[in-house]
């Protein structure tokens, strides 16, 4: 869609911007002269400088901090455009010129799979009864997809992949853009999900799939049943979810982080290599320090098993 179109129907000023061919949305870190990106939160001006986007939805404050040779599209909602474009750039659900599906010999299907256009089924892969993959889906070497499953488009499962029953694998995130008397707008994702080798999830379990680039679960990750991971989160190598975990969108795990049951995350933030958060536990900011961590809000668990025998001592004495 050429760069002048979208902004008319946007409802935006298209003076002083020279038109080309927009490609789609992205980051302000991965945006490319083809495609928009857009500036809501100011802790992201860094990112800003450094941007090579064809051309950035931004406010009037921070207009004048986008690098040389990168066009402002001022408006004082930023965010809201960026949902508004999304719709413009969804990518289409049936998808027959991608052509047939490719199934190994040596994959075995069972009865009513539904597998869609264009998807890459790989050797010796198991895909039990009622599944549903869907277009452009790549399932690697050894995986198996218990009944039920649904991989939404664009999906991609390494190998020594297990999917147990129920869980669905790339639907949208929760995201959308609030207008100034209300009304929510959906922002389309357009991102995948990438699951690595020899991760193994359990049943019922939904991992969103990215509003640009990827949610990514890394290799030896294990996810027990009724987890939700929000979009573009990334769980690190060999970490641990316990049944009932929540992340929101854009949680970072590092390697071997361990999230016992129940407990969730705020979004944007990180989790370092070998923390452990205990059940119940509620983690609102970054968390880097290898230790054992519990609580709302959270503290050391050591702290923690403090609080608990300080506050039993208090209540005996009253």
């Amino acid at each position: 869609m050429r760069l002048h179109n979208l902004l008319e129907k946007l409802s935006l000023p298209v003076e002083g911007l020279d038109d080309f061919e927009v490609r789609g949305l992205n980051t302000l870190q991965d945006a490319t002269a083809e495609e928009l990106s857009f500036l809501d939160n100011p802790k992201y001006l860094p990112m800003l400088e450094k941007t090579k986007a064809g051309a950035v939805f931004i406010a009037p404050q921070y207009a004048k901090t986008l690098p040389d040779g990168v066009p402002a599209i001022v408006t004082e909602e930023p965010y809201l455009k960026m949902a508004e474009t999304s719709y413009w750039f969804r990518k289409p659900l049936i998808r027959q010129e991608a052509g047939a599906p490719k199934i190994a010999a040596s994959a075995r299907i069972g009865d009513n799979v539904h597998i869609g256009h264009g998807a890459v089924i790989g050797e010796d892969v198991t895909i039990l009864s009622g599944a549903v993959i869907g277009e452009e889906v790549e399932i690697g070497e050894g995986s198996i997809i218990y009944p039920n499953v649904t991989l939404y488009n664009d999906v991609k499962i390494g190998k020594r992949v297990t999917i147990h029953a129920g869980s669905v694998v790339g639907s949208d995130g929760f995201g959308y853009a609030h207008t100034r008397t209300g009304e929510h707008v959906k922002i389309y994702h357009n991102g995948s999900v990438i699951i690595e080798e020899d991760v193994e999830i359990g049943a019922n379990t939904t991992i969103d799939r990215a509003v640009f680039g990827a949610t990514r679960i890394k290799k030896g990750a294990k996810i027990d049943n009724l987890i939700q991971i929000g979009h573009n989160c990334e769980i690190g190598e060999h970490s641990i979810l316990v049944s009932q975990v929540g992340l929101s969108g854009s949680t970072k795990l590092g390697r071997n982080v361990v999230m016992g049951g129940q407990s969730a995350t705020s979004g944007h933030l990180e989790i370092g290599d070998f923390v452990t958060i205990a059940a119940r536990g509620g983690v609102t900011k970054s968390v880097k320090t290898k230790d054992v961590y519990s609580g709302f809000p959270l503290m050391r668990h050591k702290d923690w098993l403090r609080l608990q025998a300080k506050l039993a001592k208090l209540l005996k004495s009253s």
